[in-house]
């Protein structure tokens, strides 16, 4: 019987290796996948031998997917994770990725590395003040978003507009794996959503540049070639994310199994609560303890090996 079988290694060289491990991810049995840059063999052996791992397949120099593994030993999983500094997700059954609808994600300090907001107050000499309010939002010690935007925003009266050009082209890069994972997501027929409380002139180039279905972020007044210290519309908080997002879900009729949402901060938790796969990437602690996943260490494609891209 499927459910019985043990092994210590599968291989993917054979037509029957792979029909073999499809049964096997088939099967209802819980699976432990670990992630990280330099996957050390001691800290997989460990990890297996505590979870009472029943084989091990490898995906690739960076993860591994441990088969029938002990789920009464997520405590201790996690706590020998932490120590050896790799991702690890626990899932009962590998999900197909084209099952899946919508990729959404955040954009500051998760599709890209910066709080743009941030940088741009450098530019003025004031990324002190508006840094400060950012990390209290973004950890949850300001719960009204919609308020530290607008006192950020102030601070940013009279910048000119070239500041957001030189922001774009000297300091935002995409975050590693952010490239791969979207390509994936869109040849396997995923919609990808970005829906940021940053700022339209960077979710629009993400837009364009990435190919992204729909991108959302908040309107900077400008007048004059310089900014004026306000927003124009309606704020992109917390709420509208998720709003965005359900209306998207609504479209495509898809439910919270075939949704994909990525976040960093307390303003991508009622959007990531739309998802089955809420993904924690770097994030803030009241994130990561909320988010069904976390990526610590580990790029952003990561989030492929907890999918199977065939069959």
């Amino acid at each position: 019987m499927i459910g019985n079988i043990y092994i210590t290694r599968v291989s993917m060289r054979s037509a029957g290796s792979k029909w073999r491990l499809t049964l096997l991810l088939n099967t209802f049995m819980t699976h432990l996948i670990l992630q990280a840059p330099n996957l050390v063999a001691a800290n997989i052996e460990k990890v297996a031998a505590i979870a009472s791992a029943g084989g091990v397949q490898e995906l690739g120099s960076t993860a591994v997917r441990l088969l029938d593994v002990d789920g009464a030993e997520r405590a201790a999983v996690e706590a020998c994770c932490a120590e050896f500094g790799m991702d690890y997700a626990f899932f009962e059954h590998i999900t197909r990725l084209r099952d899946c609808k919508i990729l959404a994600m955040d954009m500051d300090s998760t599709l890209i590395n910066i709080e743009c907001i941030d940088e741009i107050a450098d530019m003025v000499g004031r990324k002190t003040e508006v840094a400060a309010i950012t990390e209290a939002a973004m950890r949850g010690e300001i719960t009204d978003f919609s308020e530290s935007l607008t006192r950020r925003v102030a601070l940013l009266e009279g910048v000119p507009v070239t500041a957001l050009d030189q922001v774009y082209s000297e300091r935002l890069r995409l975050n590693p794996g952010a490239e791969a994972l979207v390509a994936m997501a869109k040849k396997t027929g995923l919609k990808t959503l970005l829906v940021s409380g940053g700022f339209t002139f960077f979710t629009e180039r993400m837009q364009a540049r990435l190919g992204l279905d729909a991108a959302y972020g908040n309107v900077l007044d400008v007048k004059d070639g310089k900014l004026t210290g306000k927003v124009l519309g309606r704020i992109v908080d917390a709420q509208a994310k998720a709003d965005y997002l359900q209306a998207l879900a609504d479209e495509l009729g898809a439910g919270a199994d075939q949704i994909i949402a990525v976040g960093d901060g307390a303003n991508d938790l009622k959007m990531m609560a739309l998802a089955r796969f809420s993904v924690a990437y770097r994030a803030k602690p009241v994130v990561r303890e909320q988010a069904g996943f976390a990526l610590n260490v580990s790029p952003l494609d990561g989030i492929l090996n907890w999918f199977r891209l065939s069959h």
